[in-house]
């Protein structure tokens, strides 16, 4: 199994608008051939903050053995790319819960570079599922609890320009 960073928060019931649960730096084994950070680790990065998204709204249950199965999937992923990070860089990634359902979430990440300047934005659909049989789920009532007051908390910041689009040639 691979071994990640977790980026643990403790749940105090306060929730930033928006989340801002990951900040760290570019690794050497990050960066391409053109010096700076490759596309699929921009993946990467936003991947953490997938997972300190789910770790923080578990709290207590921060690792997937005391979680018993009840995880998350990604099912739908897109990421647009803004700017550059070059190894050794600083970075943030703020996140925004965008849409909710029964089993079902959306967060939209973006990547910060040390000045606050966008270097990326990722927008994930995540499916509740169970490890034990492999299946979807819901969520736990103290999950789905946690969800509801962070999209109204997140609410008020308004649907991020880039969210719900694909690819086109066109302008948009």
């Amino acid at each position: 199994m691979l071994v990640t960073e977790t980026f643990l928060h403790d749940w105090t019931g306060r929730t930033a608008a928006p989340l801002r649960l990951v900040e760290s730096v570019v690794k050497p084994d990050w960066v391409d051939e053109f010096g700076h950070l490759n596309m699929a680790h921009y993946l990467t990065i936003c991947d953490q903050a997938n997972w300190a998204f789910w770790n923080w709204i578990n709290d207590p249950e921060q690792t997937i053995e005391e979680r018993g199965g009840h995880e998350y999937v990604i099912v739908e992923n897109h990421v647009t790319y803004t700017g550059e990070l070059a190894e050794g860089a600083g970075f943030a990634i703020e996140t925004q819960l965008t849409d909710l359902d029964s089993k079902r979430y959306i967060l939209f990440h973006r990547v910060l570079d040390a000045g606050g300047n966008p270097s990326a934005e990722n927008e994930v659909k995540c499916l509740g599922f169970n490890l034990e049989t492999r299946r979807p789920e819901g969520w736990r009532a103290r999950v789905g609890e946690r969800l509801e007051s962070i999209l109204a908390a997140h609410s008020v910041l308004g649907r991020p320009e880039r969210s719900g689009r694909g690819i086109v040639l066109g302008k948009r």
